[in-house]
């Protein structure tokens, strides 16, 4: 099955529905329906290598298996059949799955995925030919279980043009950079809490599958990442993510994780490695600021999970955070005590300064990326400035931000040393003492891109220039005019 074909024929079936409006409903129909047929899937695998004998938290006539494939022998639901198996027995029953403390996570996780999830396709018919498209799908095949990865990671790109759910989505290429600059192992417990649609522990996933030797080490593979989320469609859209990347029970939660007071937390509950896009731009009522220290207290979403990233990272861990420019020149209370522990508790090493067109044409917000570990108080802070590439006036929609694009990153990455942007005066890369960054007021705002500047005068100034660049057009006008008269006069003699 074609990607283009795939999607395009997927988005055609429900735009003729009534039920559907807009391309989130559109993603959110199409990926509960994903969600189900991928779950089969691994149950088929589950039923074959489970030594105990597999049973399904899915009632039997609910499984997809048993409802959703068309064996062309006329007994498929379709029409309002169908549309009342959905609504009034698929839905109500999956919302509603008896869960304990004691269901295995790859159950449970079931009823997590539908606590939130809608069905809003109206017409039975057009809901059967959605269905017929996502059953086609054959993981069994290597090459359609590739092209399918393809397709849902398209379905989250899609995801920044469907409204707010765009924040879910971080372009691969950055999170593929992170992810090389802190080089997981196996032996590491991976953390994201605010997860989106698990973007960042994918690609953990997929560079610690080089690392898979033995089914220890495939253990160890499946346990590696845990996610937190705290919307419905996003949280759907990972815990599918997870399962297409062979985690069988995904460690992913649907829920807020600020929530918890901070200073509560226990050594088992924290992580050697994190890495995230924290939600920006958002607000947190004065309820969840409380689990805070007071000098850490931000209405700002941003600002409290880097605070409880810093509580959340084990000693000697590292973590990966993409986080926009005001924390960076912010001066309220808050942010400048969360830059105060994080150099005095915490080694800042280096900053990564990011175009602002990176998440475009969603959003201009300029980003960076911090990298720090918990081994000891900052001594140096490394900057570095990744310009557009030759040719780029900016990132967007059609000339998105590639890995490649860091490749110059990269290289300094691992033969750090200052360098000067002789056009501008200013430095492209440098490194800066915590005592430096402290004596600026913990202004982390360095080696930035170089911004227009804008003469402002007074307005007696400003009549005074306007006048004499009138007089100055004046003159020229005046030297036109009498050159055109001196060759009309010599014409004529």
């Amino acid at each position: 099955m074609s990607l283009n074909s795939f999607i395009s024929t997927s988005r055609n079936i429900m735009r003729g529905d009534a039920g559907i409006n807009g391309d989130a409903q559109r993603i959110e129909q199409l990926t509960w329906l994903l969600f189900l047929k991928v779950y089969d899937h691994k149950e088929k695998q589950w039923e074959i290598t489970d030594e105990d004998e597999y049973r399904s938290i899915i009632p039997e006539d609910l499984r997809w298996r048993n409802w959703a494939v068309d064996r062309k022998d006329g007994e498929a639901l379709t029409g309002q059949p169908l549309l009342d198996f959905l609504n009034n027995d698929l839905f109500p029953t999956l919302k509603t799955l008896p869960v304990t403390s004691r269901t295995p996570l790859r159950k449970a996780i079931v009823k997590a995925v539908f606590d939130d999830a809608n069905q809003y396709m109206k017409d039975g018919v057009l809901i059967r030919q959605l269905v017929n498209l996502v059953d086609a799908i054959n993981f069994d095949s290597y090459e359609e279980h590739h092209a399918f990865g393809q397709i849902y990671e398209t379905l989250l790109k899609q995801l920044q043009s469907a409204g707010s759910s765009g924040e879910f989505y971080t372009p691969r290429a950055v999170t593929d950079f992170m992810v090389k600059a802190t080089a997981p192992t196996l032996s590491d417990s991976i953390a994201d809490f605010a997860a989106g649609t698990g973007g960042f522990l994918t690609s953990c996933l997929k560079y610690l599958e080089a690392q898979v030797h033995s089914q220890d080490d495939r253990r160890k593979y499946q346990t590696a990442v845990h996610g937190v989320e705290k919307k419905p469609m996003a949280y759907l859209l990972g815990v599918t993510n997870l399962l297409l990347h062979d985690v069988d029970a995904p460690n992913f939660s649907h829920g807020n994780s600020l929530m918890q007071n901070v200073r509560s937390f226990t050594e088992d509950e924290k992580f050697s490695l994190i890495l995230m896009n924290p939600p920006y731009g958002g607000t947190e009522q004065a309820s969840i600021q409380t689990n805070f220290p007071s000098t850490l207290r931000s209405s700002e979403t941003a600002d409290l999970f880097m605070a409880l990233i810093m509580y959340r990272l084990k000693k000697n861990g590292r973590a990966g955070v993409v986080l926009p420019d005001g924390l960076l020149f912010g001066t309220d209370r808050a942010k400048i005590e969360i830059k105060r522990k994080l150099l005095r508790d915490f080694n800042l090493h280096t900053i990564i300064r990011l175009p602002g067109s990176v998440f475009s044409p969603y959003t201009s917000i300029a980003t960076n990326l911090l990298f720090f570990d918990h081994t000891g108080p900052t001594e140096t802070t490394w900057f570095y400035r990744v310009d557009l590439p030759e040719g780029y006036k900016a990132f967007s929609k059609t000339r998105p931000m590639e890995l490649k694009h860091f490749d110059d990153c990269w290289q300094w990455w691992n033969n750090r040393r200052e360098i000067a942007d002789s056009n501008t005066q200013t430095f492209k890369a440098q490194a800066f003492t915590a005592a430096q960054l402290a004596e600026q007021g913990y202004n982390l705002d360095q080696c930035g891109y170089p911004k227009e500047t804008q003469e402002i005068l007074s307005p007696e100034e400003t009549i005074a220039r306007y006048k004499k660049r009138r007089a100055e057009l004046d003159r020229q006008i005046d030297e036109q005019i009498a050159l055109i008269e001196q060759l009309l006069h010599e014409a004529r003699a």
